[in-house]
C-alpha cells in the first residue's frame, strides 16, 4: 500500500502523480471536480514544462487517440445545426486535450500506472460499499424486508443515483478497476493484501451484477474467463483459473435466472430492447429506434448530417412515428456506430472501427489485459450507448485510451514494462 504515497521524486512529479490520483479518484462522481482538477493538472504541465521531455505529438498513435474529435470537428462544416456541433466540440474536447498533455509531460505514466491503477480501484470499492449502504440504510429507515436490496428500486440508474451517475458508465468503471485487482491477486504473496483486494473484488463484482448493465457484464464476463487468463497465466494455472471461473460463471448466471429482478432486467429487457416497437406502447425499443436512425442514415450515407444533428433529427423522425416516449425523453440512437454514420456517414465510422482496431492491436502487442478489457468495453458498450455524447463516456475513453497507450509502451530505460508488471 506504500506506493499509493510516493516519497523518492521529486517535487514536480510528485505533483503530477497527485493530480492524476485525485483525477482518477473523482471519476465516480460529479464531473465539476474531475474537471478542475484535470484543467489543474494541464497548467501544473505547461508551468512546468520541459522541452527536452517532450513525446512526439505528430505520431499515428496520438493520431488514433484523437481521431473521433477531428471527426466530430470535420463533420460540423456541413452539419445542419452548427450550434449543436461547436457545443459537441466542447464536449470531446478532452480526446484532444488528453493525448496532448501527456505528450508534454515529463511525469512517467509507466513508472505510476499500479499506484494510480490502485488507488482507482480502492476508491470504485469504496464506492460501491457506500452505495449498498445507502440502500440498506433506506431498507432499514422504512422497515423494508432486506431482500428488497434485489429489487427493481436499487438495481440499476436506482442503485447508482446516490451518487449521481449513469449505471452503465460507472459500471465500465467498475470492471476496469476489478480486473486489474485481479491481475494483481494472482501474483500478490501477502495474505493481508490478498484479503483485501479479495474483500474489493467481491464488492466490485456484486456491484457490477447491481447495475445490471448487459453490455457491461458481457464484457466482464469474457474480460474473467478469457481475457486474464490468456494474457496473465499459462499452463496449468490458466487451466485451473479458467476452471474456477467458468463455474462462477454458470452459478452466477443460474442466480440470475431465478431472481425475478435480475431475469427481468438482464434477459426480459434484452429481449423487449431488440423487439419492434408497436404504436401505444409506453416505451420504445431499442430496436425501434435504430429502425428510425437507419432510414436517416440511408438519405445520406456518406458524409452523413454533420456533428450535433442526432438528436434533432430523431426529434422530429419519433414525433413523426409517435414514439412519444423517445421524443419526449429526447433520446439519442443509443448506439455509437449508427450515431457516427447519422453524423458523419460511413467515412466517420469507418474512421471509428480502424481506431478500436488500433487499440486492439496495440493491447494484444504489448499484452496488456487492461488495455484490452477497456477496447472490449468501448466496442461492446458502443452498440448500446452513445458513448461519446456524455461527459462519463466522454472521459472515460479519453482519458483510458490515453493512459493505457503512454502507460504501457514497452520502451524507454529504466521504464515499467507489461512485462514486469504482469510477470513473476
Amino acid at each position: 500500500m506504500k506506493e499509493l504515497f510516493p516519497a523518492r521524486d521529486s517535487l514536480v512529479n510528485k505533483i503530477s502523480y497527485y493530480h492524476l490520483l485525485l483525477f482518477l479518484a473523482c471519476l465516480p462522481f460529479d464531473r465539476f471536480y474531475s474537471h478542475i482538477i484535470l484543467i489543474s493538472f494541464i497548467i501544473h504541465t505547461l508551468i512546468h514544462f520541459n522541452r527536452q521531455q517532450v513525446k512526439p505529438v505528430f505520431t499515428l498513435s496520438v493520431l488514433v487517440l484523437q481521431s473521433v474529435f477531428f471527426v466530430t470537428v470535420f463533420s460540423t462544416f456541413y452539419a445542419v445545426n452548427k450550434s449543436a456541433g461547436y457545443s459537441e466540440w466542447g464536449k470531446q474536447i478532452t480526446v484532444l486535450l488528453f493525448p496532448l498533455v501527456f505528450c508534454l509531460s515529463s511525469f512517467d505514466l509507466k513508472k505510476y500506472r499500479p499506484s494510480l491503477l490502485l488507488g482507482f480501484s480502492l476508491v470504485c470499492a469504496a464506492t460501491i460499499a457506500y452505495l449498498y449502504f445507502d440502500a440498506i440504510h433506506i431498507i432499514r429507515h422504512y422497515k423494508l424486508p432486506f431482500s428488497t436490496i434485489f429489487s427493481t428500486a436499487f438495481v440499476n440508474h436506482n442503485f447508482s443515483e446516490p451518487i449521481n451517475i449513469h449505471a452503465t458508465f460507472l459500471s465500465m468503471q467498475v470492471v476496469i478497476a476489478l480486473v486489474y485487482l485481479l491481475s494483481v491477486l494472482i501474483k500478490e504473496k501477502s495474505l493481508n493484501y490478498k484479503v483485501l483486494y479479495i474483500t474489493c473484488i467481491f464488492f466490485l463484482f456484486a456491484g457490477v451484477i447491481q447495475l445490471c448493465s448487459k453490455s457491461v457484464f458481457i464484457c466482464l464476463f469474457l474480460a474473467i474467463n478469457l481475457v486474464i487468463p490468456f494474457f496473465l497465466l499459462d499452463g496449468h494455472k490458466r487451466r485451473n483459473f479458467m476452471i474456477v471461473t467458468a463455474s462462477v460463471s454458470i452459478i452466477l448466471i443460474a442466480g440470475i435466472f431465478k431472481s425475478g429482478t435480475f431475469r427481468e432486467r438482464y434477459i426480459s429487457d434484452l429481449k423487449s430492447d431488440l423487439t419492434e416497437s408497436t404504436i401505444g406502447e409506453s416505451s420504445e425499443s431499442r430496436l425501434a429506434r435504430w429502425q428510425v436512425t437507419g432510414e436517416l442514415i440511408s438519405i445520406h450515407p456518406i458524409t452523413g448530417y454533420g456533428a450535433g444533428s442526432e438528436v434533432g433529427l430523431l426529434q422530429k423522425a419519433f414525433y413523426e412515428r409517435k414514439y412519444y416516449s423517445s421524443f419526449l425523453h429526447q433520446l439519442n440512437a443509443h448506439n455509437q456506430y449508427l450515431s457516427f454514420l447519422l453524423k458523419s456517414g460511413i467515412i466517420g465510422l469507418l474512421i471509428y472501427i480502424a481506431t478500436l482496431i488500433a487499440g486492439f492491436r496495440m493491447a494484444i502487442k504489448r499484452k496488456d489485459p487492461l488495455f484490452f478489457t477497456f477496447m472490449l468495453l468501448i466496442a461492446i458498450v458502443s452498440a448500446s450507448e452513445n458513448i461519446l455524447d456524455v461527459d462519463k463516456g466522454i472521459i472515460f475513453y479519453a482519458f483510458f485510451f490515453s493512459f493505457f497507450t503512454f502507460s504501457s509502451q514497452m520502451r524507454g530505460r529504466g521504464q515499467l514494462t507489461i512485462k514486469k508488471l504482469y510477470m513473476k
